[in-house]
């Protein structure tokens, strides 16, 4: 791809910008969901906010211009420009090993420490500690589900009497990865039954004791960390379980709101509801009319909306850092129970265009709501 570079054009007024943090690449100008940034920059200019995508590399804090990357829809190609140092940098750093790189993690320490500089959604987040963070407040702690971290101490007996269905998840993990159903079958001879999702359909194993299951468990998991869970009997549309994808970002005030929900239904033989797994998309009032009627999904809603909001504060007071977004999954059991199961700091694209474009528009503004109180600090 071949690279032009240009000076900002409004250099000599010292404008406010808003820098993507996206990750150098040798081969490209950089790595990350280009189109998402190439949607970003155009609904800036539609509010009047110059936005490009930066790398750790050129993101000399110590210089007052550094170099970055903007769109040219013209040529439908990225151009590389000399602007001046940004004051909002939204980090979309696209994966936890990029993140960890100690030039990357450098980086980021330096812009949390600049006195010029918001810089918010810092780091990826880790399940156990969500799960810690949230079981501290009164506000939030009901709606976790019995939640330990893996390890030789864990009892899976115990467990199994708590709920006969188990989840195992990565701590790391995204979009699905990695995790893991346990059931306890009652009346069988093999009772203990595991399922790992491969692709869109699972691989089972059957265990005459736990014991046996356990350690088939540590030979799948080794060191990597892990927690084990309360399974949860989701509700269940045309005989498939389905949750909720909720879309939490700081708006035009740099307050907490919802932009969107959305629901994910299970496919015919996939342990959870990631459509990378063979899940498909749905309407939450839909499915949760279907189950409940009316008035109770109309209810439903309302709380899951709050309940969200009511994490999102927890989890941004417990992490210390500030914070512009999460996506979270929200299940929903046969009593209409709502459960947390997990947060995303760096939410995939939503689907459902009018999700897509609230999440567009809150971004961009809260972006001009930190430049606007950078600038007041000037």
């Amino acid at each position: 791809m071949e690279i032009h570079e240009q000076r900002h054009p409004h250099a000599r007024k010292k404008s406010k910008v808003v820098a993507i943090l996206a990750m150098h690449d040798d081969l490209r100008p950089f790595r990350g969901n280009s189109q998402n940034f190439v949607d970003l920059i155009e609904m800036g200019l539609r509010y009047g906010l110059h936005i490009y995508v930066v790398t750790p590399r050129e993101l000399q804090l110590k210089r007052r211009r550094i170099f970055a990357y903007t769109y040219d829809k013209t040529e439908e190609s990225w151009v590389r420009r000399q602007i001046p140092r940004p004051v909002v940098i939204y980090n979309r750093v696209p994966s936890r090993k990029d993140e960890q790189d100690p030039e990357v993690q450098e980086v980021i320490r330096q812009c949390m420490d600049h006195p010029h500089i918001q810089f918010y959604n810092p780091s990826f987040f880790n399940k156990w500690q969500l799960f810690q963070w949230l079981s501290a407040s009164n506000k939030t702690k009901h709606l976790i589900p019995y939640t330990v971290q893996w390890g030789p101490q864990v009892k899976l007996l115990p467990m199994f009497a708590i709920s006969p269905l188990l989840y195992l998840k990565p701590e790391s993990g995204k979009a699905g990865s990695g995790i893991m159903q346990l059931r306890r079958v009652e009346g069988h001879v093999k009772p203990y039954r595991l399922s790992m999702q491969v692709g869109k359909s699972p691989a089972r194993y059957r265990f005459r004791t736990a014991k046996g299951l356990k350690k088939k468990l540590h030979t799948i998991i080794h060191e990597e960390p892990y927690i084990v869970q309360q399974g949860i009997f989701l509700s269940r549309y045309r005989r498939r379980s389905f949750d909720l994808r909720v879309l939490v970002q700081k708006n035009s005030k740099g307050k907490w709101s919802v932009a969107g929900v959305g629901a994910r239904v299970a496919g015919s033989k996939s342990i959870t509801t990631h459509v990378p797994r063979g899940g498909s998309i749905e309407d939450p009032s839909k499915l949760l009319r279907a189950v409940f009627g009316d008035d109770a999904a109309k209810r439903i809603l309302r709380y899951v909306r709050t309940s969200a909001l009511a994490v999102a504060r927890q989890i941004e007071r417990s992490n210390r850092s500030k914070l512009g977004e999460m996506s979270m999954d929200i299940g929903v059991d046969a009593r209409g129970h709502i459960w947390f199961f997990e947060a995303n700091a760096k939410p995939m694209k939503f689907d459902e265009p009018h999700i897509r474009e609230k999440s567009l528009m809150n971004t961009v503004l809260y972006c001009k709501y930190l430049v606007n109180k950078a600038r007041s600090k000037t």
